[in-house]
């Protein structure tokens, strides 16, 4: 039977939807409106649109071989009508209307429906402050935003920039300006980290040392008051000062547009997003919603969620497209998986990072480990930096973080992971997850397979760690001689510390510490450090058998100490 589908919305979810149903529906009929101009976006394109990495905007809308995507694609190619410049302004869910107006001349009309989509997507979460309406202020949030920002800077109008938000578009947009265009800029967050609740303060403070590293400037824990300036922005104050600024960036996330689905008395979460089931129905089994304007369910957790995401955007289309149909397939939900490439690292994780973890109320631990992701006799071998969030006494694994190069690797052994979270996999799971292997890619065991056997030994209390921030804690206080630091590897790795810290830094390498043991204390705190960890952990398990047990493995050695920003070998 013909039906009739309306499509409110043409960013990513709802020319997916529409095209779904076609394919499957080719005789009945389709009608996208949109508010914009613009149909089809990759939203999550804009940063390399302003780097210069992507030249041209209209890449972000064009299909993979490169058609652009504009009302005339949809006519001819899909046999949907595009309305641009429309916006639904009520829904009359009896009589299966919506009342619509042009925005250029402000006409009204209306639209029957048998099938409705709600795409209304979202919008940039508002900065209620003075002066968010001075030019020089934008929320990188849409391609008409992209090229306004790109404008502004090409015409030489722009010499510092701050960054409000350091969230992952936050901090693309900052690599975006800095590294391309040469801009002074810098990222206030309220936060006392970088992409909080996301990632660990121990990778966050890696992550900012990295960009730090390339001129990027960080104001933490500071709340922004207000944006002062003639006109245009000029400076920003915030709780802790002033900060100089020609272009302010607004990336402090983003929040569902909802009200046209509250308005028609559809059921609207108190975070103000849709509710849907897994059919991604609303309410109205007549009506469908997906994308940045709906919750989902977090497969970690049980709880509803909200995700905005071009991804599970595209995954929820289809699914929405097969139901229109007819057809009777379910959206499960999200462990919010991501990763971003910020200069010359990846950050990628999966489920929850702990603190997240213990806002849900999880009893959660976390092991880390630093290791090559490939063989360590491959030339072009470079470390990794893996997290593992597990819950205590049943050893389920509740998320994965990392940190590496801008290779896939990182992303591929969070996406391993993440494939497995929704069926609740425990450490064993992950110490025995097979992984192809060949030296230009992996070690024989596996750094993911390694930092499975970690988090089991964590649990076990024979690994008892020490990240980079409690160690910095003990060294500022060794002059009260409450910890002996032990450095476990060969003499020519130690030797530069124990030059420079005589009297706190102890050499004994791990091979010579069963003949040794006399010379460790057994009434102090033992640091036990090495390069990655490995060494140590083989070390403190040789201090317990000799009954020394007040030790603590330093997580990641030496190496994670340099990413965290911390060489003792050349400062304190």
């Amino acid at each position: 039977m013909k039906t009739e589908v309306v499509v409110i919305g043409a960013g990513a979810l709802g020319p997916k939807a529409a095209c779904r149903f076609k394919r499957v529906e080719p005789n009945s009929t389709v009608t996208i409106m949109d508010q914009n101009g613009l149909v089809f976006h990759e939203r999550s394109g804009i940063p390399f649109f302003v780097s210069g990495d992507v030249s041209d905007i209209g890449q972000l809308r064009a299909t993979s071989f490169q058609m652009p995507r504009d009302e005339q694609f949809f006519s001819g190619a899909k046999d949907i009508t595009v309305m641009t410049h429309t916006r639904g302004l009520s829904i009359d869910r009896r009589q299966k209307r919506v009342l619509i107006e042009n925005t250029m001349d402000g006409k009204k009309d209306a639209l029957s429906y048998d099938k409705l989509v709600l795409a209304t997507g979202g919008r940039p979460k508002p900065l209620s402050v003075p002066g968010v309406d001075l030019e020089g202020v934008c929320a990188p949030y849409n391609l008409n935003d992209a090229v306004t920002i790109k404008d502004s800077i090409a015409g030489g109008k722009v010499g510092r920039a701050l960054v409000i938000g350091a969230s992952l578009m936050g901090l693309q947009m900052a690599e975006a300006l800095s590294d391309m265009w040469g801009i002074e800029t810098g990222v206030v967050e309220a936060g006392d980290q970088l992409l909080p609740r996301m990632i660990s303060r121990n990778l966050a403070r890696m992550v900012q040392h990295h960009l730090e590293e390339n001129g990027i400037s960080f104001y933490l824990s500071q709340q922004v008051e207000r944006l002062e300036g003639e006109n245009q922005v000029e400076r920003v104050v915030t709780s802790e000062g002033t900060i100089e600024a020609d272009l302010v960036l607004i990336a402090s996330g983003v929040t569902p547009n909802s009200e046209l689905a509250r308005e028609a008395g559809l059921a609207v979460s108190p975070t103000g997003a849709v509710v849907v089931n897994g059919k991604m129905e609303t309410s109205d089994p007549h009506i469908y919603a997906g994308g940045d304007c709906v919750e989902i369910t977090h497969l970690i957790t049980g709880k509803p969620v909200f995700c905005p995401s071009d991804a599970l955007a595209h995954k929820q289309g289809r699914i929405i497209g097969t139901n229109l149909a007819g057809g009777n397939r379910r959206f499960e939900g999200t462990v919010g998986s991501f990763v971003v490439k910020l200069f010359e690292i990846s950050i990628a994780g999966a489920g929850l990072s702990q603190d997240m973890a213990y806002q849900e109320g999880f009893d959660a631990t976390t092991a880390f480990v630093v290791q090559f992701d490939h063989a360590h006799f491959h030339p072009d071998k470079d470390l990794m930096y893996l997290e593992l969030v597990v819950e205590k006494g049943t050893g389920r694994v509740l998320g994965i973080q990392g940190l590496g190069n801008t290779g896939y690797g990182t992303a591929g052994r969070v996406d391993a992971v993440a494939a497995m979270l929704k069926y609740r996999p425990t450490t064993a799971d992950i110490s025995n997850l097979e992984v192809a292997y060949s030296p230009p890619f992996s070690g024989a065991m596996d750094i993911v397979n390694t930092l499975g056997n970690v988090a089991e030994n964590v649990l076990a209390g024979k690994n008892r760690g020490l990240d980079a921030e409690a160690f910095v804690d003990l060294w500022e206080k060794r002059e009260k001689g409450e910890a002996f630091f032990l450095d476990c590897r060969g003499w020519a790795n130690a030797e530069p510390f124990v030059n420079k810290y005589p009297l706190h830094w102890k050499s004994i390498p791990q091979e010579t510490l069963r003949d040794r043991i006399g010379e460790v204390p057994h009434d102090k705190q033992v640091v036990l450090i090495c390069n990655t960890g490995m060494r140590s952990y083989e070390a403190q398990l040789m201090l317990d058998q000799a009954g020394i047990k007040d030790t603590r493995n330093v997580s990641g050695g030496i190496a994670a100490m340099k990413k965290w920003g911390l060489d003792l070998s050349v400062t304190r």
